[in-house]
Formats: structure tokens, sequence, C-alpha cells
């Protein structure tokens, strides 16, 4: 396991910020640690990246504890914190010149012109960093977080600031650097979480209350399937509770219908037929998937 999390509390004071928190992320996997601001997310991170102590529990990073070997944790996780902690007085190249140099890395000059062009500061990397737009201040940071090659990348927050082209950018490369790494990130958009994550974990208030991957979040655990289709006209509501593989018929509008399926059943080919033998014609046809937003929403109450 690249991250292994084992009964993690932090207190402050009387406060817990994680309450006896546990869950284990796999090499490959890019996951989504979500929840509510105050929820103990940044907490989490930054037990894992040796920034803080935990009150009690342990985690490893690579094999690596957290506690006893926080020098070998730090060589090999990369992280990008909520607040993007820059040295704005310096320019771009310069600053990752100097990054480079902190991990001892020998081919320093090389490394920053690939970091420059993978995350896209090639127009900018001879400003001063506090002349630059949030979202190429957000670059720098993740360009800092994936100079020294890491194992693990730890994001809190990755993609604030940037525009619509630069959101797409960044994700594509999340998605890229997350194939042969192990990816974790902390975001409040849930499309991101979507399109990038292969799972989820959502806390709240100190605890976790989901651990799960994004499909079966979406779609639940029982293998059912909703199908909304919609007819060029009024169908035969009897009928299609006859369609095999369909276990009820809902009538929504004009000539739309949800069907729900019977577990682990594809009912298309014989909804195609349903509609030929009846002389009609489907004109669009769905799968109603649960928004991960209404999810995050339940379960954060």
């Amino acid at each position: 396991m690249s991250i292994k999390v084992e009964y993690i509390s932090k207190v402050y004071g009387k406060q817990f910020a994680l309450d006896n928190v546990s869950f284990e992320v796999k090499t490959g996997e890019i996951v989504g640690f979500l929840g509510p601001n105050g929820a103990g997310k940044s907490t989490m991170m930054k037990i894992l990246t040796c920034f803080i102590p935990p009150t009690s529990g342990k985690a490893f990073v690579n094999g690596f504890d957290v506690m006893e070997q926080s020098l070998d944790v730090r060589k090999s996780v990369g992280y990008l914190p909520e607040h993007n902690p820059l040295y704005h007085d310096m320019y771009v190249k310069e600053y990752l010149e100097f990054i480079g140099g902190l991990h001892k890395m020998k081919n320093i000059n090389a490394r920053v012109k690939e970091m420059i062009d993978v995350t896209g500061l090639g127009i900018e990397q001879h400003k001063r960093i506090g002349a630059l737009s949030k979202g190429y201040r957000q670059r720098v940071g993740l360009a800092q977080a994936l100079i020294h090659d890491p194992e693990v990348l730890i994001l809190d927050e990755p993609t604030t600031g940037l525009d619509p082209n630069q959101l797409a950018e960044i994700r594509e490369l999340i998605k890229k650097v997350g194939k042969s790494k192990t990816v974790m990130l902390s975001t409040h958009i849930m499309q991101e979480v979507e399109i990038l994550c292969d799972r989820v974990i959502i806390i709240n208030k100190g605890k976790i209350v989901t651990d799960k991957t994004t499909s079966n979040l979406q779609h639940g655990d029982d293998k059912r399937m909703v199908i909304l289709v919609e007819f060029d006209k009024l169908a035969d509501e009897k009928k299609m509770k006859g369609i095999r593989g369909v276990e009820s018929v809902k009538h929504i509008k004009g000539n739309s219908f949800a069907l729900v399926t019977k577990p682990d059943q594809d009912i298309r080919p014989d909804l195609f037929k349903f509609a030929v033998d009846n002389g009609m014609s489907i004109l669009e046809m769905q799968r109603e998937e649960k928004k991960l937003e209404e999810v995050f929403k339940e379960l954060t109450k």
C-alpha cells in the first residue's frame, strides 16, 4: 500500500479534528478525499506529509512511518497545500531550481525545463512569482510538487483559481501522473472527482462516512440500473413491464419513462426490439446517475 492510515486521531483541546480514521490507498489509484469545510481533510493531509503529528494512531507512506521516518516520507511525497506557499520575490525558474536543489537532484536544469513544459509555465518562467495570476501560481505549486518525481502526490485543492482551459490541462496532467503514481486529492468540485478519481473517501466531523469506488457511489451497490427512455409516441406501460430484465416502469411525462432493471441486466437490446415490434422509435435513452453532489450532501448533512 502506498498510503496506510490506522486509527488516526488528532485532538485540539477537546475537539477531535480526526476521530479514529483508517483507510488505505494502493499504488496507481487516484483517490478523492472529500468533506465539508472543517471536516478534517487538510489535517489528514498535513499528518501524511509530516507537517503535524497525530495525537494517536499510525500512518505509513510508501512503507515509511510518518512519525519515525519523516525524512523518508518527505522524499517520496509531492505536496501541494491548500494555501500554496511560494517565495513571491523569486523568479519561476529560479524557484524551481531552488526546490530541485533542496531535493539534491543531479539533473536539475533538465527537470526544471520538463516541469515548466508539463505545467504550461513556459511564457511565464522569467517572471517573478508575485507577478503571476493565481492560476499560474497554482501551476508553480504543482511543478514544485512534481519536480523530484515523487511516488505519492498529495494535492489539497489543486485546481483553485484556474480558468476552464487551465482546469482541463491540469486535470489531464493529474490523470496522466496517476497512471504511475498514487494521487490523493481534496477538492470541492464534484465534477472534478467524477472525471479524475477511481475512489472516493468522504469525511465528516472527523469521521469517515463512506469509502467506495466513484461508480458504486453514483450507482449504488445493488447493481440495479435506472434507464430513462423517450419514444416518438406514447408506449403501453403494461407491455413495457413484460420486457425481459425490467423490474418496474414509471411514466415521467409525455412519451418518457424510467425503467428499473433487475440486477446485472442490460435491457437495451430488448428495449429496441420492443420499440420496433410496437411501431415506435427511441428518441433518447440514457442511464440515470445519481450526482456525486447529491450523495455528498446526503452523507454530510
